[in-house]
């Protein structure tokens, strides 16, 4: 019974970030499968991929009703999104796990730098 309020509470937490910050919980939510909730790394991954697209949804849902997003311009997103996701999904299961955390850790680190330039 522990186990599942962690997994809420993870889980809760990346649904902060994805509202806040229009997206971004899986940077959130992978460090917290993985410590908080001991999931192995891959597994991580995967989970929070399926809990980000209904979260990113919702999010979605709350800035279209207020007024802040805008089809046209995320078309071309959602189109390369779409195919990247595709392409991603299928290599995901051949990387090997130390290429996989190297790149997310890449990733968070582009990510930082970038919201404080």
């Amino acid at each position: 019974m522990r186990t599942k309020w962690k997994y809420a509470l993870a889980g809760g937490l990346a649904g902060v970030a994805n509202g806040f910050f229009g997206g971004g919980g899986g940077s959130v939510f992978v460090p917290l499968l993985t410590g908080y909730c001991k999931l192995d790394q891959r597994k991580a991954f995967a989970t929070s991929v399926a809990v980000i697209l209904p979260l990113c949804a919702l999010s979605a849902a709350f800035y279209l009703f207020r007024g802040g997003l805008d089809f046209a311009a995320a078309l071309p997103y959602l189109i390369g999104g779409t195919a990247g996701g595709w392409a991603g999904g299928k290599w995901f299961k051949g990387m090997k796990m130390p290429w996989l955390k190297r790149a997310f850790g890449l990733l968070l680190i582009y990510g930082g730098v970038r919201s404080f330039l």
